[in-house]
């Protein structure tokens, strides 16, 4: 589809020809959206209302044909790209100011083959279009618990599941990969195939090139599963929490689940009487028989009296919907930050319980996911991850409405991470970060022993840090 030339300018502030412009437009099969054009303003946003990016000029790929010559293009003129998958993404990094956004949100084709129990995944799907797919033959992959999130973002960081506990995370169920480098060279990575690409992909972020498609194993689930999810009274969080957390240490993998302090949202879902009303809720899925969970489960439903239990047995792909209205797109500013715990004893439960009721704004959410099983058992040299052995993942996801509210929101999200980090070895979950601001070094902390080893591949595979919208990891010299 063409569009109406329009003058752009490259990250050097000069402006490239018109002929050049054309030339990419010619050899482009999907649709260039200039600043001018009236659906840039839709194009340009993602989920976070607080991320105002006004790209140079939006590329929306058709298919790998496409996403070469977008990375041709901004390469030899000199400018700086952004990778939009599914747009998700806290930290906003799909879109920037003056770039070429590389757009993949129109290739979302799902192929799953049941023998196998594989499916091939393009890079610009979110995980609805992965759950329809799978679910059809009782198949399910490991993906977010928002199903508008992207595949590519979410699986490139690490991707934490309701059943991260008994498969791993999404990068554990990964078994290949295309990917275009900045050099525009296409590739595949497998464990036989550029296994050093492979290895920096399972965890490493958007450092090394574009995936236009990924191939995961898939898991039997479905089509209903067990949940828990109860909403006790924020007066008995002590207990509550206290609670959670012993039960966790004999959990077995099955059941993955997490604590969040809350509010209850305004929305027909919850009794109109209880909105707003401070919680903490205990949530989380069984992933094998309903009747096995519901049975495993039920001490997470009798801690004290719950304000409301929704506990039942659900479609596999109804659970993977369930946090959707919360999080809309364009709806709240959001200001994330996480950070991992080994423990967490008396007190700190006391502290966040603390912090929690601090909280001034409804929408924003406390969330501690309880991780070790099947995330465990991968070596933390096996992936770029890194190490794995933490029991919990604390995530300060604070959200608002009112801009005027941003710089308080942002600060005390600060603080609380910063007070966070005591209690920790200082590593962090990029997925859930929205920015890198630390009294540490956030990268080296995360990533470890192989922090080297990436900067290596990086030098390798992107030498001139082309792919920089990211939690960057620099070439080495």
């Amino acid at each position: 589809m063409k569009s109406t030339l329009h003058a752009i300018s490259n990250s050097l502030g000069v402006e490239i020809p018109e002929a050049t412009i054309e030339n990419f437009q010619a050899n482009f099969k999907g649709k260039l959206i200039f600043r001018d054009d009236k659906d840039y303003d839709t194009s340009r946003l993602v989920w976070n209302k607080m991320i105002d990016k006004y790209p140079a000029l939006i590329a929306q790929c058709t298919g790998v044909a496409d996403i070469i010559s977008a990375v041709n293009f901004a390469r030899e003129n000199n400018m700086s790209v952004s990778v939009r998958g599914g747009g998700h993404n806290v930290a906003g990094n799909a879109v920037g100011d003056g770039v070429l956004t590389i757009d993949l949100s129109n290739m979302r084709s799902v192929r799953v083959d049941p023998v196998r129990k594989t499916a091939n995944v393009q890079g610009g799907a979110t995980w609805l279009d992965v759950d329809h797919e799978t679910q059809a033959f009782g198949l399910a992959c490991p993906g977010g618990v928002v199903s508008e999130t992207g595949v590519a973002g979410l699986t490139l960081g690490g991707g934490l599941s309701w059943m991260r506990r008994k498969v791993g995370m999404s990068i554990d169920n990964l078994i290949g990969a295309d990917v275009v480098l900045a050099n525009g060279n296409f590739v595949h990575a497998s464990e036989n195939e550029n296994a050093d690409l492979f290895w920096a992909l399972r965890g490493g972020g958007g450092n090394f090139g574009i995936v236009s498609n990924f191939e995961f194993k898939l898991t039997d689930l479905g089509p209903n599963v067990f949940f828990t999810a109860c909403m006790y009274p924020r007066k008995e969080a002590e207990k509550v929490l206290s609670y959670w957390v012993n039960y966790t240490k004999n959990a077995p993998d099955n059941i993955t689940s997490d604590c969040i302090l809350w509010a209850v949202p305004e929305h027909p879902n919850f009794p109109e009487e209880l909105h707003n009303h401070k919680v903490i809720v205990v949530a989380g899925m069984y992933a094998g028989k309903p009747e096995e969970g519901e049975r495993m489960m039920q001490p997470l439903r009798e801690i004290a009296t719950p304000l409301l239990d929704m506990s039942n047995v659900y479609p596999y792909k109804m659970i993977q919907q369930m946090f959707d209205p919360f999080l809309e797109k364009q709806k709240l500013n959001s200001f994330w930050k996480c950070i991992y715990l080994d423990e967490l004893n008396d007190q700190l439960q006391m502290r966040v319980i603390k912090r929690a009721a601090e909280v001034q704004n409804p929408q924003s959410l406390i969330s501690i996911r309880n991780l070790q099983g099947a995330i465990s058992r991968v070596g933390s040299e096996e992936t770029a991850f890194g190490d794995r052995s933490a029991r919990f993942l604390l995530s300060i996801d604070t959200m608002w409405l009112n801009d005027a509210d941003n710089e308080r929101n942002i600060n005390w999200t600060r603080d609380f991470f910063n007070e966070m980090q005591g209690f920790s070895q200082g590593k962090v979950y990029f997925n859930f970060n929205s920015d890198m601001s630390s009294p540490s070094d956030i990268l080296k902390d995360s990533f470890g022993n192989n922090f080297q080893r990436l900067s290596a591949v990086k030098a390798k595979y992107d030498p001139n840090n082309f792919f920089n919208l990211n939690a960057n990891i620099k070439p080495v010299k």
